[in-house]
């Protein structure tokens, strides 16, 4: 973790190279520093301002809802996008409904995608205090499940519902508070268990056991394995994740309890998004820094070679089927010129 960043919501200035020299000068909106979807993006401006490419200040901490919007409306250059957000943009739906179809649609036409990674597994935690019985205890208990707004909530309340049958305030009750008060939340212990994006290991987790020991219960595997969890698991930007248990899979002082030697969960993948109108050029580059320099970005944090960063698999980028959004052209040929094959419908 040489160069984790541990306040939430920061503008992180990572350009180390002096502004007088880089070509362009950029905006970029992504997750709490601690991140897969934030190392990236943090990983990329370093080396983009090293090389002299691009200036990018950051700002971390974002609800990624409003930076895919600012992003389509040109108010920011670069943000982080979990796939299922262009997709109900696109449709005018849950956070973007007050847009309606039509301004969703024309929004999301604006985006493309540069390169894509695996943000987060979701999964529900509890302390051992707790001696909380698991997704079967879910009913009248109160759950932390994520920030008042956007597309982690969504995720959360989509699964207590697929493993349970229930919707907050009828069988559990919910609480959202931001990401920067998150590691709080958990510790203050008013919440008897949480619903939320862990990597492996999980930075946000790991600080939390330092209180007490944790459990991380692995999704049902009749849940995840039958009709509702296999489409859930191939819904846009979603990912069904079959992890090996291994020691410390989420951190120290932290056990999976799974009905097997695996633990199981749904993840969201999604990428770094810019308009489709940004010069092909300066996508080319800033792709091209990306897949150069994958090798620094994956020794950033220990979460990160479990980033999927790389991939070009469909089913591991959230590309194609019913994601609107396409690769841009510059990124295109980075990654073709870099020898990898991007499948036709991921291409504009």
């Amino acid at each position: 973790m040489s160069k984790l960043i541990k306040t939430a919501g920061v503008i992180a200035a990572v350009a180390v190279g002096s502004a007088a020299h880089a070509q362009a000068n950029l905006t970029g909106e992504t997750t709490p520093p601690t991140e897969i979807a934030a190392q990236t993006m943090l990983g990329v401006a370093e080396l983009a301002a090293t090389s002299g490419l691009a200036n990018i200040q950051v700002a971390a901490g974002q609800t990624l809802t409003n930076s895919v919007q600012n992003v389509a409306e040109g108010k920011t250059d670069i943000a982080a996008a979990p796939f299922i957000l262009p997709f109900l943009m696109s449709k005018g739906a849950g956070p973007y409904a007050s847009l309606g179809a039509d301004k969703g649609a024309e929004l999301t036409a604006n985006l493309s995608v540069l390169y894509t990674y695996r943000f987060a597994v979701f999964g529900l935690s509890s302390y051992e205090s707790k001696n909380f019985g698991g997704w079967d205890a879910l009913e009248g208990a109160t759950v932390y499940n994520g920030p008042p707004r956007g597309a982690a909530l969504n995720k959360a309340r989509a699964m207590a519902r697929l493993a349970t049958g229930m919707d907050e305030g009828k069988g559990y009750t919910g609480v959202q508070v931001n990401w920067g008060q998150a590691v709080a939340t958990i510790t203050d212990g008013s919440a008897d268990a949480h619903i939320l994006p862990m990597n492996f290991p999980d930075a946000r987790h790991s600080q939390a056991a330092a209180s007490g020991g944790m459990v991380v219960h692995s999704f049902p595997k009749a849940a995840f394995e039958g009709e509702p969890g296999t489409k859930f698991g191939k819904a846009p930007g979603s990912a069904a994740v079959v992890q090996p248990i291994e020691d410390e899979l989420f951190g120290p002082n932290i056990r999976v309890v799974s009905e097997d030697e695996f633990f199981r969960g749904y993840a969201d993948i999604g990428g770094d998004v810019v308009s489709v109108s940004m010069d092909e050029e300066l996508a080319y580059a800033l792709t091209k820094t990306f897949l150069d320099g994958m090798d620094k970005i994956t020794m950033r944090t220990p979460s990160m070679p479990k980033g999927w960063l790389g991939e070009t698999d469909p089913a591991m980028t959230g590309m194609c089927g019913p994601n609107p959004i396409k690769y841009h052209p510059g990124a295109v040929r980075a990654w073709e010129e870099a020898g990898y094959t991007l499948p036709d419908c991921a291409k504009p």
